[in-house]
């Protein structure tokens, strides 16, 4: 009967048979329980065969290999007194190895109203972490911005520091994360500026029901310097808030809905600080 048990392989039905096997025949307890201590063993040493046959497989993986992502697509139109037409796509790219993992992303926003553009983003970030132990790690980021609507021609950032995982579980995961950075804003009027910055970043997900996910980004760049002419630092604080719902309909297809804040204190001339956008889109997850 235990033979039989540990032949079908698993742990609960192997330990619930020698219990009972111990119950019914207690002259014979010290043999199963030698028994029990020896598949225990032997069950270890698999275990530990088995992730190191995986971590070699992940170390041996080509540049190209290991790679995971999703691409977004919405678009709407309306008509009447208002002609709009609109699109938004994004690509999220992710490789996960044993200690890295590395990170791409790259959306596009365009939107035409009554014949005009009236909305132009373009936004593209790549993200590499080194995981220091359970719950510390250490980021790199460089990203790429343009929204002529804000008076942006090209915004360039790059940044570096730690962060921390505050929670994880089946259903919930919150991590944080801050360090110095550096930018570079070039505006539609040609002129330009270049700023030493701190970021801080929250990343939130919270897995609702079966399907369903709620998740919370935010990054917020907060500048320090000024320019040559001004006697008192000048600053800027940028601000990007997404919040989404997300369901599931297959495996690979969901639906996501967001809402997007977009902060800038100091903006370009006629330019406006505070941007918000409502998304319905489409996901495929490969």
């Amino acid at each position: 009967m235990i033979d039989a048990a540990i032949a079908d392989g698993n742990r609960d039905t192997v330990s619930a048979v020698m219990a009972l096997a111990k119950k019914t025949n207690p002259d014979d307890a010290e043999q199963v329980d030698a028994m029990l201590a020896e598949y225990r063993t032997a069950q270890a040493q698999a275990a530990k065969l088995a992730t190191a046959a995986k971590q070699a497989q992940i170390r041996s993986a080509g540049l190209f290999e290991r790679w995971s992502g999703e691409g977004r697509a919405g678009a709407f139109h309306a008509s009447g007194n208002n002609n709009n037409v609109g699109i938004n796509t994004a690509l999220k790219l992710t490789r996960k190895g044993i200690d890295w993992s590395h990170q791409l992303r790259g959306t596009f926003d365009y939107q035409r109203s009554n014949g005009r553009t009236s909305r132009e983003k373009y936004f593209a970030a790549y993200e590499p972490r080194y995981q220091i132990d359970d719950g510390v790690f250490a980021y790199g980021l460089t990203q790429f911005e343009r929204n002529r609507f804000q008076g942006i021609s090209q915004r360039y950032a790059a940044s570096a520091g730690l962060g921390y995982r505050l929670l994880k579980n089946k259903d919930m995961q919150l991590s944080v994360k801050a360090g110095p950075a550096y930018r570079v804003t070039k505006f539609l009027d040609e002129t330009s500026e270049s700023k030493l910055a701190g970021l801080v970043a929250l990343d939130f997900d919270w897995t609702i029901a079966d399907g369903l996910s709620l998740t919370q980004d935010t990054d917020m760049v907060a500048e320090t310097g000024g320019r040559g002419t001004v006697i008192f630092d000048g600053s800027n604080t940028s601000l990007n808030l997404v919040t989404g719902l997300q369901a599931k309909l297959t495996d690979r297809i969901s639906t996501r809905l967001s809402y997007a804040v977009e902060y800038d204190s100091n903006p370009p001339t006629r330019a406006v600080s505070t941007d918000t956008l409502s998304r319905f889109t489409l996901i495929y997850g490969f």
